[in-house]
């Protein structure tokens, strides 16, 4: 038989630390992970508390790592950073302070960068399919539209 184990909640309250302690977590993967071992509602929410009381949850923390790793490893533009913080049910002023760690030139310099490359791969010869796919790729990566439309036009001439 395929039985799980079953753990105190002391158990679960050092895996939870573990858990936070390895990578920055927000509020919703954490309660999905302690849904997981099925607890009473009353010991979820002392492992909750007990979380953030010793800052191993932290939201505003996790959503500054999550933006700036989003945007230095992975270049996603504003607008996607921000749906999946949404999506992760971060909150406004959270996501505006995360927002802030995203250095204006930077953020240009990724958005040309990832033009170049795209349009550098982009084997149509036809001008408008070029600027289709290559604001397809643009906007996918989340960037805002103006300035998917001035990268355009600088690579696309």
């Amino acid at each position: 038989m395929n039985k799980k184990p079953v753990y105190t909640v002391e158990e679960i309250k050092r895996k939870m630390e573990r858990y936070c302690v390895y990578q920055d977590r927000c509020h919703k993967e954490v309660e999905d992970k302690l849904r997981e071992y099925k607890l009473i509602p009353q010991a979820r929410e002392a492992i909750l508390l007990h979380l953030l009381e010793h800052n191993f949850l932290n939201e505003e923390r996790f959503a500054k790592s999550f933006a700036r790793g989003k945007f230095r490893i992975k270049k996603w533009g504003r607008i996607r950073i921000v749906r999946e913080l949404k999506f992760r049910q971060i909150s406004e002023y959270n996501i505006k302070t995360a927002l802030k760690e995203i250095d204006e030139e930077t953020y240009m310099n990724n958005l040309y960068g990832l033009a170049e490359k795209k349009n550098n791969l982009i084997k149509d010869t036809n001008t408008y399919e070029r600027k289709r796919k290559l604001y397809a790729y643009l906007n996918y990566r989340g960037y805002e539209t103006n300035l998917i439309q001035e990268a355009i036009e600088t690579y696309t001439k």
